[in-house]
């Protein structure tokens, strides 16, 4: 079975245009200028672990954990655990580059996990945050994060905004052709829910030449600054600054990624 879910866990991977350094040379900015020196990082629903490894790579001990509410409802031609194989893959990768004794893996939901003591420092990337679409769930994330993180510990994070979700994301259909794998990705945004969903088709070249296909639903939720603000506020923590993608530059109207800075 792992060989199964393995093809479809690595459809991602394939998928994905992202160069991820620029994510943990980015993060390392930010603990510098905010005076955090970290030992240990907590990433939240970091996928297959693309982050999380560079990261480890560094020098920092890490714990991984999976949001298993990322993925919705997901049609193959198998019934899988996709939160399980995302963490296979990663762990093998942390194994294929022996770092696998400075990552612990933790298979939970990011709005219900449970550490073993508190983190220095904490990141969650590439719009993980908007993936919490129920009522309650970002008081829930951040109050865990009060309770796992260090006094004066940091969680960075990032968001997808409105304006992205919305007028650039929302009623449009795209399509990703990368490595034997063929993604069409059709996009729909609720105003009223401030929802965006995504229906995903896949075609994965097999080592047979056969292609395998799946479907897959998303739901992502836009957040606003105030959102963010106020359940930062509540759960006693502070925001130190919400940045435009990866600058140190304020995020404004025209931001279609958001980095949160959050301090205990």
């Amino acid at each position: 079975m792992k060989e199964i879910y393995s093809d479809f866990a690595q459809v991602y991977d394939r998928l994905q245009d992202i160069d991820y350094n620029t994510f943990v040379e980015y993060y390392q900015r930010l603990f510098d200028a905010f005076g955090c020196k970290p030992e240990l990082v907590l990433d939240l629903g970091c996928g297959t672990g693309n982050i999380t490894i560079p990261l480890a790579e560094c020098g920092f001990d890490m714990i991984w954990t999976v949001g298993v509410r990322r993925l919705v409802d997901v049609r193959f031609d198998f019934v899988v655990d996709i939160s399980e194989e995302m963490l296979y893959i990663a762990s093998e990768k942390a194994r294929a580059t022996q770092l696998d004794k400075r990552i612990l893996f933790l298979n939970q939901d990011m709005t219900e996990f449970e550490l073993y003591g508190t983190v220095d420092a904490a990141v969650c990337a590439l719009d993980g945050v908007n993936y919490l679409t129920e009522d309650g769930d970002l008081d829930r994330l951040f109050s865990l994060m009060h309770n796992y993180l260090n006094p004066n510990g940091l969680f960075i994070f990032d968001i997808n905004t409105r304006h992205k979700l919305c007028d650039i994301l929302g009623d449009n259909t795209y399509t990703y052709d990368n490595d034997g794998a063929y993604c069409i990705w059709n996009s729909f945004f609720d105003g009223n829910d401030n929802i965006c969903e995504f229906d995903l088709d896949f075609f994965v070249r097999q080592p047979s030449g056969l292609y395998m296909r799946g479907e897959e639903v998303q739901f992502e939720r836009a957040y606003s600054d105030f959102e963010i603000r106020k359940a930062a506020e509540s759960a006693g923590l502070h925001v130190l600054a919400a940045f435009d993608d990866r600058t140190q530059n304020a995020a404004t109207a025209e931001s279609e990624r958001v980095f949160y800075v959050i301090q205990r």
